[in-house]
Order: C-alpha cells, then sequence, then structure tokens
C-alpha cells in the first residue's frame, strides 16, 4: 500500500485545530516536560518514538514536549481500556491527541493488536510508543515486548527516537490522582540503527540500553 506524505491527510491535519493549549500550559505547570534534544532534531519525518513507561500522565506530557507544529502529526499509541473510561480522558485521548487504542486485552481473537499501528504509519503519521507495555514506577525502562521490533522490520524506513522521561514516576507515583508538582524532563535521544535483518533479542535489547544511556546524567 503506497503511504501518503506527512501533512496530505485530511483527517490529521483537522485533528490539528482542536489541540487544547491550555493542556500544554497545565502540563508545564505541573511537571514542566521540558524537551531536551540531544541526539536529534525535531522534524517532520516520519518517526516512531518510543520510551519509558512510569506513570498515566507519560503520553500528554512526551506530547506537550513536542513543538506545536510535530504535535498534529504525531500519534501516541495508548491502551483502550484506560483511555475510553469517562468522558474527560476519551474526549482527551481522541479528540485532542488523535490516540491510536490498542485493545491490549484482546476481545477480539481475530484481530492483530499492532494492525491499528500498521495503519497510522501506512497513512504517513508518526508514532509514540511504549514498548515496555504497562507501567513501571522506577527511573528505568523494563524488558520490552516484541511490538516494536515487528514495526521496525515492516517499516525499516520510519526513524527510530529513544525518548527517556526523567522523575515522571516521582511525580505521579501509583495510586495518586492529582500529580505532585515535580521539574521534568523529557530527553530525545540518536535515531537508533536498525536493519529488518536484526534478531528480535539484539534489537530490543538495544532500543531498551538507548532509552537507559539518556538516562545518564
Amino acid at each position: 500500500m503506497k503511504r501518503n506524505p506527512i501533512g496530505l491527510k485530511d483527517t490529521v491535519v483537522l485533528n490539528s485545530f482542536k489541540f487544547m493549549t491550555p493542556l500544554v500550559w497545565l502540563t508545564r505547570l505541573l511537571v514542566g516536560a521540558y524537551p531536551h534534544w540531544q541526539g536529534c532534531a525535531p522534524s517532520s519525518r516520519q518517526r516512531i518514538y518510543f520510551a519509558n513507561h512510569t506513570s498515566h500522565l507519560d503520553t500528554i506530557v512526551i506530547w506537550a514536549s513536542l513543538p506545536p507544529q510535530l504535535r498534529r502529526f504525531v500519534r501516541p499509541v495508548a491502551a483502550k481500556d484506560y483511555w475510553e473510561k469517562g468522558w474527560i480522558k476519551r474526549r482527551i485521548a481522541l479528540d485532542e491527541l488523535n490516540v491510536v487504542l490498542v485493545d491490549r486485552r484482546r476481545t477480539d481473537r481475530h484481530t492483530n493488536p499492532l494492525d491499528p499501528l500498521r495503519e497510522a504509519l501506512q497513512e504517513g503519521s508518526s508514532l509514540l510508543i511504549f514498548p515496555e507495555g504497562t507501567r513501571r514506577p522506577q527511573p528505568l525502562p523494563g524488558e520490552f515486548k516484541s511490538g516494536l521490533w515487528r514495526l521496525m522490520q515492516e517499516f525499516p524506513e520510519v526513524e527510530l527516537i529513544p525518548v527517556y522521561i526523567e522523575n515522571l514516576h516521582r511525580a505521579m507515583p501509583k495510586g495518586v490522582l492529582i500529580p505532585v508538582p515535580t521539574v521534568c524532563s523529557v530527553r530525545f535521544g540518536k535515531p537508533l540503527a536498525h536493519s529488518p535483518e536484526d534478531t528480535k533479542e539484539d534489537f530490543l535489547d538495544r532500543a531498551r540500553n538507548a532509552i537507559i544511556e539518556l538516562a545518564q546524567p
């Protein structure tokens, strides 16, 4: 299937006008979300941003740290069972962040959880994913699931950017409903070298280590 270049998909462009600027202001006020582009620069090139997963705020924090002109093209990947609960979360997820919802509970055994991600990439969007698959309220990421490796094999031309979120596990630990005001930063690393011939184990280890390197002071 031919992929549309970024900027030509009408629905993505229309969604750019729905983003709530107050959402960015509030995020910056509570946790900072200060971006540090250490190994790459902001670009409209199609990318998969992959990050450590420490809290429910991760998606919004990384999205808020992106330049405004990129937010319209970067679609976070999020759990359907969490973001579809309640009107406010559903509104933020669908109308503001334009998330790619994934059914991690596999309620339909005939569908592949990666299919919505493949469709988004084929349409020309960039993605923001959390390869651990679940939250870990600690500084360093755990083992990665195989989804990132499979997407790399199918879309080798898409740039892979490691992202490390610092301190957010302290701002919103498990069970806390309101974030504790904390200065958090978002570090964007250099593109991860990869090849469709990479073995799953080697690739996932290198991807995880790329985030761990960003965690070093």
